[in-house]
C-alpha cells in the first residue's frame, strides 16, 4: 500500500479547527453532500449579508446581491478533504453572492488538487466538496 504524504499547506489546514463548526441564526443556509457510509461527507454553511434586492428570486429578472460574511464547515473525511474544506471556508468571506451566476468554488477543483497535492485517486473527494459548496450557495441565492 502507497503511503500519503502531506504538503505543508494540507497539513496547516488540516491541523487548524478554526472554522470548524455551524453557523445559525437569520441569514444562514447550509448545504451538504457525500455519505459518511462510503466516507466522505462535507458540509458547509454559509452567512450572507446582502442589499434590498438580495434574495430576489432567480430567473425573476432581478439578480440579487450580496457578500459572503461568514462560513464554517464539517467533514468526515480523510486529511486532504477536511483542508480543502477548511480553506474554502476559510477564503469565502468576503466573496460575492449573486442570483445570477451559478456557484462555484473559490478556485477549481483543478486547481485545489495541485494546491493541496491531492494523489489521483482521491480527486473524486474534492467533487463532493464542491456538491456541497454549491448546494449551500444554492441555498443563499434563494433567501
Amino acid at each position: 500500500m502507497r503511503r500519503v504524504t502531506y504538503n505543508e499547506l494540507t497539513m496547516r489546514y488540516f491541523m487548524s479547527d478554526a472554522l470548524a463548526g455551524v453557523l445559525s441564526g437569520p441569514d444562514t443556509h447550509r448545504g451538504a453532500a457525500g455519505s459518511r457510509a462510503q466516507g466522505t461527507w462535507v458540509q458547509f454553511d454559509v452567512k450572507a449579508d446582502g442589499g434590498a434586492e438580495f434574495g430576489a428570486e432567480v430567473g425573476a429578472g432581478v439578480a440579487g446581491s450580496g457578500t459572503i460574511v461568514a462560513a464554517r464547515f464539517l467533514a468526515f473525511a480523510c486529511p486532504h478533504t477536511i483542508a480543502v474544506s477548511a480553506w474554502i471556508a476559510a477564503h469565502a468571506v468576503g466573496l460575492p453572492v449573486n442570483a445570477s451566476v451559478r456557484p462555484a468554488l473559490p478556485l477549481s477543483v483543478l486547481e485545489l488538487s495541485e494546491r493541496f497535492d491531492v494523489p489521483l485517486e482521491k480527486r473524486g473527494r474534492l467533487l463532493i466538496i464542491e456538491d456541497a459548496w454549491i448546494a449551500a450557495m444554492t441555498a443563499v441565492r434563494r433567501i
